[in-house]
C-alpha cells in the first residue's frame, strides 16, 4: 500500500508541476513569450503556446498513465533543455540562486528517470479496454 501511495503522490507532484507552468503561461501568453525572447529564441510568442500545449500533454500524461514512461523521458528532457536555457553558467555571475535553479531541475530529472523506469503503478491508470461502451464489452 505504501508503493502505491508514493506512486500516486509522485504522478500527482510532476503532473501539479506542469499544469502550475502551463497555468503561468496562460494566464499572461505575452510574458512567456518575453521571457523566452530574452533567452535569444526566435518566434517567441509560438514557443511560449507549444510549450504550453506540451506541459498540458504532460500532465494528463502523468495524471492518467497514458503514455507514461515516454512522457517522465520526454519530460526529463525537456526539464533540462530548461535549466540550460534559461538558468545556464551564462547567468550565475549576474544571480547565484540561478545556479540553484539549474541545479533544481536535475533534482527534477532523477524523479522523472525512476518514473520513466518503474512506471505508473497499478492504481489510476487508464487503460483502452476500460473505455468500451457495455454491449461492445458483450460481443
Amino acid at each position: 500500500m505504501g508503493r502505491t501511495i508514493a506512486i500516486l503522490v509522485a504522478r500527482l507532484i510532476f503532473a501539479g508541476v506542469f499544469i502550475m507552468a502551463l497555468s503561468f503561461k496562460f494566464m499572461d501568453m505575452q510574458a512567456t513569450a518575453a521571457y523566452i525572447a530574452a533567452a535569444g529564441f526566435p518566434f517567441p510568442l509560438f514557443l511560449a503556446w507549444v510549450a504550453a500545449f506540451f506541459e498540458l500533454g504532460l500532465a494528463l500524461a502523468f495524471l492518467t498513465g497514458i503514455f507514461f514512461s515516454p512522457a517522465a523521458l520526454l519530460a526529463g528532457i525537456y526539464v533540462i533543455f530548461l535549466a540550460v536555457s534559461f538558468h545556464g553558467p551564462g547567468r550565475w555571475a549576474g544571480n547565484q540562486a540561478e545556479f540553484g535553479f539549474f541545479i533544481d531541475h536535475f533534482t527534477f530529472l532523477a524523479g522523472l528517470l525512476f518514473a520513466a523506469v518503474h512506471g505508473h503503478g497499478e492504481v489510476l491508470v487508464f487503460r483502452a479496454g476500460q473505455a468500451r461502451p457495455p454491449s461492445a464489452l458483450t460481443q
